[in-house]
């Protein structure tokens, strides 16, 4: 989420975590033209310099006005986008607080509230919407990233600092459903869904093996990067944990009835696998790669949106499902959701006045957008209804009631 002139800059281990800081501090950049500030832009326009601006300036946080009739920064690129959002409801910032990158929104129907991560901070929140309070759940998650909760109601958490898998029995006991695959710990498993089935998929990427949203491998004989890291420094657990050499890339499925971890994508197959999600009929399973370039060949990367057709063995051969192109210009792909209409609503990290939240139709046409004041990580359905959209963006959280809702646990 870095301010970036072109997507050329940011490698293949780009630290997503760096950019959100360095696009909040690009807000002061030229204004843009009319057509920019009004919204009436074409996905196939450059532009240049890129901003955030509205007309009138917006201003963001909780003495913000909400008389915005419709919202500036609610854009349609196609009339089906109106089906979804109501013409009144306004964009809001609802949390800005000292955490420093929030991820893995989850909607607890039960206790209604969202629970997040702050990735870096290494503690798990719960936020309630009605009062906008926010209190520590767990004051040591391991870097936890991903949230959802399964058919039976229990949560369940990607933990980076540990790289594993854990589910929170009803009677408060902590189960470890995954945390290595042939004989090798897992990375820094990241997003994570339930199907119909109480199956659990989540993707494997590496970006927890850093200092600041995990800890670095333990030294290894002619990686000359690691060997000057403390890489055990003020963490108890790493030694025995944590340090050791990670897989390559895959996407997991772990089966509900025998507990078996299976590869769906095959290892060093899919360069960043990051956000993923169901349509509503579960018959397909969106990923998205946060990497610009594939792993090798022509194999699954370049910051697409994949979609594999769910089989009776695990996964088809993914298609390119949205290529993430604004304006010229592609951005990045992080936490994406379904609507129960079957529309993929995409956190989108890039140039300011691009970056926010994309949506596609079915079809994988971009059908409207949000524009953000910064670069949005992940996203969520919540609300008694699972009509209100909520959006993390490094310490802050945003919320827009929408006109459908959110399909899935999470």
């Amino acid at each position: 989420m870095k301010h970036l002139s072109s997507t050329e800059s940011m490698g293949i281990l780009l630290s997503r975590r760096s950019v959100i800081g360095a696009a909040t501090a690009s807000l002061g950049c030229s204004i843009m033209g009319k057509a920019m500030a009004s919204g009436q832009i074409s996905p196939t326009m450059s532009v240049s310099p890129p901003s955030v601006v509205s007309e009138p300036p917006r201003v963001w946080g909780n003495n913000a006005p909400l008389a915005y009739t419709p919202d500036p920064d609610v854009i349609a690129l196609d009339p089906s986008f109106n089906d979804v959002i109501f013409g009144n409801a306004p964009l809001r910032q609802i949390w800005a607080g000292p955490q420093i990158w929030l991820e893995g929104p989850a909607w607890s129907t039960e206790g209604r509230f969202l629970l997040v991560n702050d990735v870096v901070g290494s503690k798990q929140y719960r936020f309630s919407p009605e009062e906008r309070t926010m209190a520590v759940f767990r004051p040591e998650s391991y870097h936890g990233n991903g949230n959802t909760f399964d058919r039976e109601g229990r949560l369940l958490t990607c933990e980076h600092g540990l790289r594993r898998v854990i589910r929170w029995e009803h009677d408060g006991r902590c189960t470890v459903i995954a945390d290595s695959f042939e004989n090798k710990r897992l990375n820094s498993p990241n997003d994570i869904v339930v199907d119909n089935d109480g199956g659990v998929w989540f993707t494997d990427p590496p970006y927890g093996d850093g200092l600041w949203e995990g800890h670095p491998n333990a030294p290894i004989k002619g990686r000359p990067t690691d060997r000057h890291l403390l890489w055990n420094l003020d963490e108890e657990v790493a030694q025995e944990i944590g340090g050791q050499e990670g897989q390559q890339t895959h996407v997991f499925r772990i089966d509900p009835k025998t507990g078996k971890l299976d590869a769906v994508v095959a290892g060093g197959r899919f360069a960043g696998p990051n956000g993923l999600c169901f349509s509503p009929d579960r018959k397909t399973l969106y990923i998205a790669s946060s990497d610009d370039k594939p792993v090798s060949g022509n194999n699954y990367g370049h910051r697409n949106i994949y979609a594999f057709n769910v089989t009776p063995d695990g996964l088809s051969e993914g298609r390119v499902f949205a290529d993430m192109v604004l304006a010229g210009q592609k951005l990045m792909p992080d936490g994406i959701r379904a609507d129960v209409m079957g529309n993929i609503w995409v956190g989108a990290s890039g140039p300011l006045g691009l970056c926010g939240v994309f949506v596609y139709a079915p079809s994988g046409k971009l059908i409207g957008r949000l524009r953000m004041p910064r670069s949005i990580s992940n996203l969520t359905f919540g609300g008694p209804q699972r009509d209100r959209l909520f959006m993390c963006s490094g310490n802050a959280i945003f919320s827009l009631d929408v006109a459908t809702q959110g399909c899935g646990l999470s």
